[in-house]
């Protein structure tokens, strides 16, 4: 009998752990569809739609995984497709690019904190917007945080530091707009540390040197500012990514395991430390658009691993040794506009398919097409090095005259002292604390007269002048002289805007000249200040404008008829002409028109944004892009509606068109959908005709249309998945509504990610080839 008791008790025991167990799944699964519900069922979801089996044996899709242990969840991963940004976002519900008004970002985290098994948590691109709440704390066993792409805003949840198992933490692409925290060094199992594309402020806190496990920091786009901490300490540290900030101070000591170093678009001053040329393990060092000065170490050349070096559009000076040696991984060196002089070394003049080095904008001696003269190199040189003598000259001065006043302070102190003591309380003579002076930053080299209009105040003038290419006010007696009195052997043809003629300086430097007829109302005061913004804008990917000419009047309130614009000549041709190339060496394939496209869009990119108010209706077509001599794009033809505004007015006027300004928005983004469609179907079937282009856009749905209409060099180079998603971009920029355009940095985006899935499948592919 008692041995049927407990058989008994046994199968009662069993049942119930059994019904327990069914009850947690239940309960599990039910937290999994009120989140759906919560996300406004993304299309990634539809899976869960009647799915009756068990969610933890459900298989896994490019747009949600979901793993289990012990019953509970113990991994979920959603990725959405709300990947459009607004580029100011006020921090409420936007149509078709954030979840609802009615969505409650605290309740859903409520929800989701019931999943308290959780080790790894991912929620990208699915339009949650709302300040992140502190009960995101309550997932206290996750290990992985990655909520980017999204619409979060304010700051990081302060109680995020009792969450001590965290190993990586990624809020790239969202709208935090408070400092980094300075409790980061709670989570001292941290490794990954990414930021991106945030609007975070002040200064990059020093507790993030105590972080002693981290090995990738990336702060990059964003708007930290000051100085940056030392980061030695950090031994196991490989990634540092910090461009696109406003960092202000000198570089500091960097740990020796570092491998990839990307500093660049910041405000770094100084020289470049030595210690940096011993770092054995640098693979990719990028210091390009700062304020560096000296000459740059000859063992950042030599070291073992270094691939990629770019120094490109600082103030260095100085001469490279002859003897420099580059290491057997460098393939390619950035020294461009600076003030290097002498003689390049060789392992840097050699061009070879091994190397690819740029190096214009200098002054050696090898380069006489793009350099500037000798002696704007030496007096900087030499402005340095009397700049540094009068530092420790005023330094010494400082120091004795603080000394001076010192003993005179103390003199007059003692004197004093010894005379009203007697008056005074014990203890309580005291000296005030000397107040702290704020040195203001030097002003830019924007004219008064720009400076009084604020509405063209560029941003790429904190950069000022520096690092490149002198611009200046050419005389016409020069421009007659460079292209023999503009011969008709030196005419390019017509441009977009005026005639283009090619012409040789007299230091042995091609540039290419472009005259433009204006009305005669036109001030030349009007036109100086236009074309001193116009200065201004300097992007890798913009033809460089080197100076101007005035022809018609001398006076500023006079008028003036025709004025030239003098360009760097570009000598590799149009993207057009190379879109036509029927040689197969030179064809474009698919990898490579991704390339040129996604230049070109960051130069339109920064025109719309680098600028105040951003420059627009760039006149974008394939003829207008052009290469250089390692395919390059560079843009030409922009910021024309700058210095033409008062000309396309009378002319709009004349037409009875719409003006400019109402127009200049649609064009840029409409235009480039022809490039890109172009870039498709090549120039042959572009020369059809708009309206058959269009009407062509339907066949791009299937795959027999695809063939008969797309370019067999991009059929025959291009991923399924990366020229689809090309196909689907190109539709959208060409949509005959313009609120239905994709902005300038959702193109962007969408480049960048056609060309990653582009080499990952030429990765994937040449493994499959290797094996």
């Amino acid at each position: 009998m008692g041995q049927l008791n407990l058989i008994f008790s046994a199968f009662l025991f069993w049942v119930f752990l059994i019904s327990y167990t069914h009850q947690l799944q239940s309960s599990q699964t039910e937290v999994l569809l009120q989140l759906r519900k919560y996300l406004e069922y993304p299309p990634g979801l539809e899976i869960w739609e009647n799915y009756s089996g068990d969610f933890c044996n459900m298989s896994s899709t490019p747009h949600m995984t979901i793993t289990c242990q012990d019953n509970s969840v113990s991994e979920l991963k959603i990725l959405g497709d709300k990947h459009v940004k607004v580029s100011d976002f006020s921090g409420f519900a936007v149509p078709n690019e954030t979840l609802s008004d009615s969505f409650s970002i605290d309740s859903f985290v409520t929800t989701l904190s019931r999943l308290s098994g959780l080790r790894v948590l991912s929620l990208v691109s699915l339009g949650i917007w709302g300040p992140l709440p502190d009960k995101i704390h309550r997932l206290a066993s996750l290990e992985v945080l990655d909520l980017s792409s999204n619409f979060m805003f304010g700051s990081i949840p302060p109680k995020i530091s009792s969450m001590v198992k965290l190993q990586a933490l990624t809020l790239d692409a969202n709208f935090f707009n408070d400092t980094v925290p300075d409790w980061m060094d709670s989570l001292t199992n941290l490794t990954y540390l990414c930021l991106k594309n945030n609007r975070f402020k002040g200064q990059i806190p020093s507790s993030i040197s105590r972080i002693a496990m981290l090995i990738e920091i990336a702060l990059s786009h964003n708007e930290l500012s000051g100085k940056l901490p030392d980061l030695s300490t950090l031994t196991n540290l490989h990634v540092l990514d910090l461009r696109d900030n406003h960092l202000d101070s000198e570089l500091p000591i960097m740990p020796k395991g570092l491998v990839t170093a990307l500093l660049s678009e910041n405000s770094f001053s100084g020289e470049i430390p030595a210690q940096l040329g011993e770092l054995a393990q640098l693979q990719h060092l990028d210091l390009s658009f700062n304020s560096l000065t000296g000459t740059p170490p000859s063992a950042l050349f030599s070291l073992e691993n270094i691939s990629y070096l770019n120094l490109a559009s600082n103030m260095l000076s100085g001469s490279l040794p002859e003897s420099l040696s580059c290491g057997d991984e460098l393939g390619f060196v950035d020294i461009s506009a600076n003030k290097l002089m002498g003689v390049l070394p060789s392992c840097l003049s050699i061009t070879s398919d091994k190397r690819v080095v740029k190096f214009g904008g200098n002054c050696f001696s090898i380069d006489a097409q793009h350099r500037h003269q000798e002696s704007y190199c030496k007096a900087a040189h030499i402005k340095r090095k009397q700049s540094r003598g009068k530092e420790i000259g005023v330094l010494f001065g400082a120091i004795a005259g603080a000394v001076i006043i010192v003993a005179f302070l103390a003199f007059v102190f003692f004197i004093l002292y010894r005379r009203y003591r007697k008056y005074l309380p014990r203890g309580l003579f005291e000296l005030p604390a000397m107040p702290k002076v704020a040195q203001e930053n030097p002003s830019t080299a924007l004219s008064p007269a720009l400076l009084a209009n604020a509405r063209f105040i560029s941003q790429a003038a904190k950069l000022g002048n520096q690092g490149s290419p002198v611009y200046r006010v050419f005389t016409l007696e020069e421009l007659k002289e460079a292209t023999n009195n503009f011969d008709s052997m030196t005419f390019l043809g017509e441009g977009s805007i005026g005639k283009l003629y090619k012409g040789k300086l007299e230091n042995g430097a091609f540039v290419t000249i472009r005259t433009i007829t204006l009305h005669r109302k036109y001030s030349i005061r009007n036109l100086k200040l236009r074309l001193d913004l116009l200065s201004k804008f300097r992007h890798p990917h913009l033809v460089s404008l080197l100076g101007h000419c005035i022809d018609g009047g001398g006076q500023d309130d006079s008028s003036v008829d025709r004025f030239f614009l003098i360009y760097e000549y570009v000598p590799n041709g149009s993207y057009h002409t190379h879109l036509s190339e029927n040689c197969p060496d030179n064809v474009l394939k698919w990898p490579e028109r991704l390339a040129i496209l996604i230049g070109v869009a960051k130069a339109v990119h920064f025109l719309h944004t680098g600028v105040i108010p951003g420059s627009f209706n760039s006149r974008l077509k394939t003829n207008n892009i052009l290469l250089d001599e390692h395919r390059i794009a560079k843009l030409s033809d922009y910021g024309m509606s700058i210095v033409m505004e008062e000309n396309e007015k009378v002319e709009a006027k004349k037409e009875g068109s719409k003006p400019w300004q109402m127009k200049q928005i649609e064009d840029d983004v409409y235009n480039f959908g022809f490039i890109l469609l172009e870039s498709l179907v090549g120039p042959v079937v572009t020369g059809k005709g708009e309206t058959f282009l269009l009407n062509e856009m339907a066949s791009f749905g299937s795959q027999d249309g695809r063939r008969r209409i797309v370019d067999p060099v991009v059929l025959t180079t291009s991923s399924q998945e990366s020229l689809s998603i090309m196909v689907s971009l190109t539709s959208k920029c060409l949509s005959p509504e313009p609120s239905t355009r994709p902005s300038f940095e959702d193109v962007l985006w969408n480049l960048q990610y056609a060309a990653q899935v582009q080499a990952t499948a030429d990765a994937d592919q040449k493994s499959d080839g290797a094996s």
